[in-house]
C-alpha cells in the first residue's frame, strides 16, 4: 500500500525512518525503484538486527542500501535532499511527533513525499471524556492521535495534499512538500 504513495519518489532517495528490523527497508531496496534506500533508526540494537537480516538475504544487493543511526528530530541530511520518507508504525513512538515531522519536511525536496503508518484513537478512547486517561498514558508510553491531529501536524509542518486510509485504529497517511 505504501508503494502507491511513494511512486513520485521513484528513482530518488528514500529514507525508511524508525526502520526497526528493516523489513520495509529491505523491500524498498529489493524493488529497485529507488536510487538509494536509507534504513534509519535511533536504536543501535535495531540497526544491528536490520544488518543481520540484510546479511542473511542473499538476493538483496546492498549497493543502494545504507544503515544510519540518527534521531528522527535531527536528521543528518541536507535541506531538500530526500525524495521520500517512510515511517512504518513509528509516529506513535517518537518523543515529539511534530518536531520529527518538521524535520522530515526540512529534508524533503520540493514535491517529496512523507508516508507513515500509526495508530489512532477509536471507540471510547476517542471521546472527550477519556482525555485524562489518554494524557496519563501518553506521558508514560506512546502518543495516541486523533485522525485530525495527524493532518494538523503535517499542515503545520508545511506539508500539503494530506490523505489517509483508515482501518479501525490503523491509519496510513501521506503528504508532500509543496513544489
Amino acid at each position: 500500500m505504501a508503494q502507491n504513495y511513494l511512486e513520485p519518489a521513484a528513482g530518488g532517495l528514500l529514507i525508511d525512518a524508525s526502520c526497526g528490523s528493516g523489513l520495509f527497508s529491505r523491500r524498498f531496496a529489493k524493488c529497485g525503484l529507488y536510487s538509494g534506500v536509507v534504513a534509519l533508526d535511533f536504536s543501535e540494537n535495531m540497526l544491528h538486527q536490520c544488518y543481520e537480516f540484510i546479511k542473511q538475504d542473499k538476493a538483496l544487493s546492498t549497493v543502494n542500501l545504507a544503515l544510519v543511526r540518527a534521531d528522527i528530530s535531527r536528521l543528518p541530511f541536507t535541506t531538500g535532499s530526500v525524495d521520500a520518507v517512510h515511517a512504518g508504525a513509528a509516529l506513535h513512538c517518537w518523543p515529539s511527533p511534530s518536531t520529527a515531522v518538521a524535520e522530515i519536511s526540512r529534508v524533503l525536496r520540493p514535491g517529496g513525499v512523507f508516508v507513515a503508518t500509526t495508530f489512532v484513537l477509536s471507540g471510547i478512547l476517542d471521546l472527550d471524556i477519556a482525555k485524562p486517561f489518554r494524557q496519563a498514558v501518553q506521558q508514560k508510553t506512546h502518543s495516541f492521535f486523533r485522525e485530525r491531529e495527524l493532518k494538523d501536524i503535517c499542515e503545520t509542518c508545511g506539508l500539503v495534499d494530506y490523505s489517509c486510509i483508515r482501518r479501525q485504529a490503523f491509519i496510513m497517511i501521506s503528504a508532500r512538500k509543496p513544489e
